[in-house]
Order: structure tokens, then C-alpha cells, then sequence
């Protein structure tokens, strides 16, 4: 049988080239790292995690956690990898990325019909099954070659990466261990300011320097809000950062006592920094929700004003690029085959999923189907009452003119039978209903299902 192609090993190359091998078909995955390095990667592992650890709130009524439980009773790879390499993040699933890259790569280059090339592919392959992951830093050449194909120009956003900091770095005198309202295991660390540090704070990011954009940058230039650089954040309001990343509701330093003690009111922060572990020893923290692109030498001057980070040891810099992704409504089918060609097909930020776990969605369907066209059989369309169904249907269907990358959420999701307002128990139905559907599709179409693991709510 002739091998498919699968051009890219991020999340959704790795999790498609697998499911691929799974259903018994030879598979050539190419991924052009270390012969050719991306201006965001820093490994040769597949999957690599290029911005956040974390794949998202966890449990099975957050959106992301719905999306985590379809792909773990799928038999998704990246799924049950993360949950081998999870490291304590509070309600997220976070992961040591190195352990959970390298552990990928090695089962992948262990699979007897899975072969890993290390070149770059300059052009669409002409014949055969070829799936495309490349993800949106798709190398120049290749790039041309897909606006030809597509007769379209890539639409563009920019994304950012956080700085991850040196845990011995951190002044533990300062910096906190709690969870928010001290619900389940405290995971993260606190930087707590107070009113007069965070004024400081916001107007020394404000006013610092910014690494340059190229002019063809500066022209198409638009941020994603999912993921917007935190100095942008700051130039929308002294109190923007307070009501996103650096919230500091239900968040205290249980060192100075209880929290409800109405007695330390004035002890609550004024706005928090939290860090989230990165590695399984905790030798590694990211600062959340700081993806940035400020100047690397203004990195440090403006992130050590933050209390307990005056000394922080930064082994790795916030940097920003351009994400590039096609317009998927005009040129993709709900089975992720192109219009003009199904014997091609293409999965992940690549084609406007935002986040590692949609990204794997995509390559699951993808790789499933990239096998059932290789041997005859009719793909697959996920049910819409699912999350990854959802997903799958919103970057297929949305309008072309208008159409931006899509996150995991309940709002793309069809409205329940009847209505309900408390927000909690309508995402638990959302829930129920889309893992019920999901049952029902895949006994439909003979899949084997995983055992429900179904994390708990919070």
C-alpha cells in the first residue's frame, strides 16, 4: 500500500500520523526540524510546545476539559501523553513539555509503520494521501506552493509567547503558593502588588520598547484576543491587566491567615502575577498570561519590578510572530479534505483551530480520515453536538470574509433543547449531550471507544 504523507510534526501531524499507523496504514511523517529551525521552536521533538504548557482547564465541563475527554475515548495519543506528563497546575491539564515531547517522538519513530523523515517539502506532493500540519510558521517554500494550490494569499494574526523563569530565581518570601479561593491543590506561585507597585508596574510596561516589525508586519499586524501581548493589554486601560491575567480575586497569602478573616481585608492583593510549573521537579515557572513582545533587555527591567521576581533568572524570553492560517470555509469540508482535491487534506492552527487541544482534534479527524480515503472507505463528519464536531464545523462553514481562528467554546456549539441560565449546570448538559453523541457515533460507525475517565467539575 502506498504510504501516506503527513507534512508537519506539531500537535496535529503527531496525533494524525498516529491515528493513521493505528488503522494500519504505512505513514511518512516529514518534519523539516533540526535541518531547518522555526523562528518559535526551540527542540527537533515532535509536538513541541511552543507557548504555554498547558492544554486548558481540565475538567469535563470547561470547554477545553469537553474537547480533553472526546480525544482521550478516541484513543488520542497527545491526550493520554499529556495526562502521563501532567504537572500540577490547579484546574488546568499542564504539562512537563520536554518529558511530553520527547516520549512522543520516540513512540512515533517506534511504530513499525510509521517513518520519520527529517527534510523540509517544498511542494505539495502530486499523488497520494497527503495530510498538512503544518501549523501557521509554514516554511516559505511550501507556502508558496499552498497559495498556488489554493489561488489565495494566507490570512494572518500574531501570537505570543510568555517568559519561563528559573524557580530558584523566585523570592519565596515573596511569591505565594495558592489556589484561587483555595479550591483544589494550591499550584501556582503569587506575586502579589500592591496599588502603588502596580501603577509603577503599568506604566513602566506601557512605556517600554518593543521589539521591531518588519514593514509587511506592521502592515497586516493583528492581534488574536485569546492571546494578546500583555504591553498591548496594558495601552487599553490602567485596570485591563487587573480584570485578566493579574486578577487577584480569591487569591491570599495563607501565611498572614485565613482569607474570610475579615480582619486582613487590607492583606489582599491589589493585583497578582501568577506562575505555573513547567517541569515535573519545578525547576521551571511560565508567567501566565504574559506573552509578549517587548525588547528582550526590556523583558527584564520591566518583569523584575514585579515583587518577588527582582532577581528572576529568565531562561527563556517572551517573543511574538506572525501566525499564518488559509481561509478555511472556502477551500475545506467538514471531513478537512480540500474541495478541489480529497485525496488532501489539512489539520491544525493551519487551517484556524486555536490551542493545542483543538489542534489535536483536527489531526485526529484528519489522520482518521486520511486513513479511510487510503483504504476506500467514506470519511467521517464529527457529530455538531460534540466540541470537536463543533470546531470542525465552525472553520468549515463560518463566513469566508470574516473568518478568524477558533478557540474551544460552548457558544459554537448548537443551543440546548430548552433553555438554561445558570451557567454551571447549562455547560454540564452541553457536556452530557455531546459525550452521549458521541457514543452514539461512534457505535454508528464501528469505532472502538476508550473507557470514560471524565474528570471531575470543579
Amino acid at each position: 500500500m502506498q504510504p501516506i504523507h503527513v507534512i508537519g510534526g506539531g500537535l496535529a501531524g503527531t496525533e494524525a500520523t498516529w491515528q493513521i499507523a493505528q488503522a494500519g496504514v504505512p505513514v511518512i511523517l516529514h518534519e523539516m526540524r533540526p535541518h531547518k529551525q522555526s523562528p518559535a521552536h526551540h527542540s527537533e521533538h515532535l509536538a513541541e510546545l511552543v507557548c504555554s504548557n498547558s492544554f486548558g482547564a481540565q475538567s469535563s465541563d470547561r470547554a477545553s476539559g469537553l474537547l480533553h475527554e472526546e480525544l482521550r475515548r478516541l484513543g488520542s495519543v497527545v491526550i493520554g501523553k499529556a495526562d502521563e506528563h501532567q504537572v500540577p497546575a490547579g484546574g488546568a491539564l499542564a504539562v512537563d513539555r520536554g518529558l511530553f515531547s520527547r516520549d512522543l517522538t520516540d513512540t512515533l519513530a517506534s511504530h513499525p509503520l510509521i517513518e520519520l523523515r527529517r527534510d523540509e517539502v517544498h511542494q505539495i506532493p502530486d499523488d497520494g494521501v497527503v495530510v498538512l500540519t503544518t501549523g501557521p510558521l509554514t516554511s516559505e517554500a511550501l507556502s508558496r506552493d499552498l497559495q498556488r494550490f489554493t489561488g489565495q494569499a494566507y490570512m494572518s494574526f500574531f501570537d505570543a509567547a510568555s517568559p519561563i523563569i528559573v524557580g530558584e530565581s523566585i523570592d519565596r518570601d515573596i511569591a505565594f503558593m495558592a489556589s484561587r479561593y483555595d479550591r483544589g491543590e494550591a499550584a501556582y506561585l503569587n506575586c502579589p502588588m500592591n496599588r502603588e507597585q502596580y501603577l509603577h508596574f503599568w506604566q513602566e510596561l506601557c512605556a517600554a520598547e518593543q521589539a521591531e516589525l518588519k514593514e509587511f508586519e506592521r502592515e497586516t499586524a493583528k492581534f488574536f484576543e485569546a492571546c494578546l501581548p500583555i504591553e498591548e493589554m496594558a495601552r487599553r486601560g490602567e485596570d485591563t491587566m487587573r480584570y485578566g491575567p493579574m486578577k487577584p480575586v480569591g487569591l491570599f497569602d495563607a501565611r498572614l491567615g485565613h482569607f474570610k478573616d475579615p480582619a486582613l481585608k487590607d492583606k489582599k492583593p491589589y493585583a497578582v502575577v501568577q506562575l505555573r510549573q513547567e517541569d515535573k521537579q519545578g525547576n521551571l515557572w511560565n508567567m501566565v498570561g504574559f506573552q509578549t513582545n517587548l525588547r528582550w533587555g526590556e523583558q527584564k527591567r520591566v518583569f523584575r519590578l514585579i515583587p518577588g521576581l527582582e532577581n528572576a533568572e529568565f531562561v527563556r524570553m517572551g517573543v511574538m510572530h506572525r501566525n499564518t492560517f488559509i481561509n478555511s470555509p472556502e477551500l475545506l469540508g467538514a471531513t478537512l479534505q480540500f474541495h478541489q482535491r480529497p485525496t488532501l487534506l489539512a489539520a491544525g492552527q493551519l487551517v484556524g483551530t486555536e490551542g493545542y487541544t483543538a489542534a489535536t482534534a483536527g489531526g485526529w479527524l484528519a489522520g482518521t480520515n486520511a486513513a479511510r480515503v487510503a483504504l476506500g472507505q467514506a470519511p467521517l463528519t464529527l457529530p455538531v453536538n460534540t466540541m470537536m464536531g463543533a470546531l470542525i464545523d465552525f472553520i468549515s462553514s463560518a463566513e469566508p470574509k470574516h473568518f478568524q481562528p477558533m478557540p474551544p467554546n460552548f457558544g459554537i456549539i448548537p443551543a440546548l433543547p430548552a433553555k438554561i441560565r445558570n451557567k454551571r449546570e447549562r455547560y454540564g448538559h452541553y457536556r452530557d449531550r455531546s459525550l452521549d453523541d458521541l457514543t452514539t457515533w461512534a457505535n454508528n460507525h464501528k469505532l472502538e471507544l476508550r473507557s470514560p475517565s471524565l474528570v471531575a467539575t470543579a
